[in-house]
């Protein structure tokens, strides 16, 4: 069977949280701090089982971001690699037709850099870090 990219939906959000709650070192973030309030997105599946996920926060310049990947830690199928391919690159394909020019992602997980790198994402080589504020 094939994989399959939908856009989120709510009832996607229960998933997603104890996805994030799974990973060591991850914390859920907000659904307020996420496009579309935790809809702003797109999910992987197959079989209707999902795989991965992430969020593509729209701009006013000719730039997105797509953020917050996150990944079903129980998944064990040898798609897993594909799926995450299928993310971003459905998420590029999404910014390209609304006229989007570039794409931006901040990453920390080794084998979510290297697939970034594998489709031509320029890694910067010097580490930064998130910064993040609630005011």
């Amino acid at each position: 069977m094939e994989l399959n990219i939908r856009r989120l939906k709510e009832t996607d959000w229960d998933t997603l949280v104890s996805w994030w709650d799974e990973w060591p070192e991850w914390e859920s973030p907000p659904k307020e701090f996420l496009p579309d309030n935790g809809k702003g997105g797109f999910i992987v599946e197959k079989k209707h089982t999902p795989i991965v996920a992430g969020f593509l926060y729209l701009t006013n310049s000719k730039g997105v971001l797509l953020e917050w990947i996150v990944s079903n830690p129980k998944y064990r199928g040898k798609d897993r690699q594909k799926a995450i391919e299928l993310l971003i690159t459905g998420a590029e394909n999404v910014s390209k037709k609304l006229g989007y020019k570039y794409m931006f992602s901040i990453g920390r997980n080794k084998r979510l850099i290297e697939t970034h790198k594998k489709l031509n994402w320029k890694v910067d080589k010097k580490p930064s870090h998130e910064l993040i504020k609630n005011i």
